[in-house]
This record gives structure tokens, sequence and C-alpha cells, in this order.
């Protein structure tokens, strides 16, 4: 008489697998954990066929993969992790810079009506005169002024809101031009300007983060050469 042996162990493992036990159902992510592994790598040692069973070798490359595959999935999430922290320390750090004035490569000049404004050059050497000019927003000449010799470097311009004639203007954008003799050679200069930061836009990382300014608009974190004093 032929007996007929039923793999009910085997069933019972696969099944445990699916999420069935005792009818009821587990959430299942769709990844196999540690857990999960160690339990098939025994399942393959017991059903493995006798005569030919797994070497070592290869049952230590199993193992070798599935280590590397979960630390680099552990390492994966250890990073997001990192990468929200680093984004809420920019945003807060970027929130603090509303109200504070930041110099940007730009060629306005914002007044309030009060205040002076700020601006300022990068000056290269052999310079033997530089000439200032400010305009309003329909391009009349409002104000001039030449320095000679100026030293190289930074050179930082104040303006005080007035005309020739001494009378102060009214708030608004105002545009600064710089020619200058350089070797003997005229050239006109990049200029920058200090500008008040009105707002901060945050993105989903740090290179999304913007610095709302006033009368520029958003301009980048990178965008920003220098942080003047609170």
């Amino acid at each position: 008489m032929m007996t007929t042996v039923s793999n009910t162990s085997g069933s019972s493992y696969i099944d445990s697998l699916k999420g069935v036990n005792d009818g009821a159902k587990k959430e299942d992510s769709g990844a196999l954990t540690q857990s999960d592994f160690f339990a098939l790598l025994t399942q393959q040692l017991a059903f493995q066929d006798p005569t030919k069973p797994v070497e070592n070798d290869q049952m230590i490359a199993q193992m070798t993969s599935f280590t590397m595959a979960d630390g680099i999935s552990s390492l994966n999430t250890n990073f997001k992790d990192f990468a929200a922290s680093m984004n809420s320390n920019q945003a807060l750090q970027a929130s603090s810079l509303v109200g504070r004035n930041v110099r940007v490569n730009s060629d306005t000049l914002i007044f309030d009506g009060t205040n002076k404004s700020y601006g300022a050059i990068e000056v290269p050497g052999k310079t033997t005169s530089m000439k200032v000019s400010i305009y309003d927003a329909s391009g009349a000449l409002v104000k001039s002024d030449t320095v000679s010799n100026p030293d190289e470097g930074k050179f930082e311009l104040a303006w005080d809101g007035t005309n020739e004639a001494g009378v102060k203007q009214t708030a608004g954008l105002y545009t600064m031009k710089i020619d200058a003799t350089v070797d003997g050679k005229s050239q006109s200069l990049v200029t920058s300007s200090y500008v008040p930061v009105a707002s901060v836009t945050l993105g989903t990382s740090t290179a999304d983060m913007k610095l709302n300014l006033l009368g520029l608009g958003a301009k980048k974190m990178s965008d920003i050469l220098e942080i003047a004093a609170g």
C-alpha cells in the first residue's frame, strides 16, 4: 500500500508569509524583513536534498547579500531623516534673516524715504578713478560723484536720498551705475546692493528655499553675498 504524505509544515509556513494566522490577516508592507529571511533560510535547510546539501560559501553569500541590502535600506532611512533635519535647520536659520539686510549682485538701490541706501563695488587693481551715478525710475540722473584713486577691493557707498541740490527724493527704486578707469581703460564695474529680506519661501529642499527681497523679488540662498549685521 502506498501512503501519501502531506507537507503540512511547509504549507503552514507559506501561509504565515501571506499573513494568514488563525484567520487573522496582518498588515504587510510587501518587503521581507530580516526575520523573514532567516525563516526562509531555515526552511531551505530543512527541505534541501540530503545528497546535495547547500555549500557553505553559497549560504554565506546569501546571508552577506541580505545583510548588505538590509544595511543599505537602513542607511537610506537614516539619510532621509538627516536630510529632513537639515532642511528644518536651514528653514529656521533662513527665517531669522527676515527684516535684515543682505547683499546681492544688483544695480538697484532701495530708498525708503528716510534712511540711507547702501551699495558696494569690487574695485579692480590699477583703478585711477570712479564715477558713481544714481538714476531714478524714469532714467533721469539724480546725483553723481567722482572718487579718485580708490583702494583695490570692496568699496562701499552710501546715498542719503538727496539730489544734486540737496533735495530729498521720494521713496522707491533707484539705479546706480559705476564707470571707472582701470589701467587707462574705461569700463563699467559690477555693483551690489544691500536689500531687506521681506520673507522666506520654504521648499521641499534647501535648494528650493528662496529669500524674498524688497524690490528685487525671490533670490536663492546661494545668491547672497553677505549678511549685514542686525
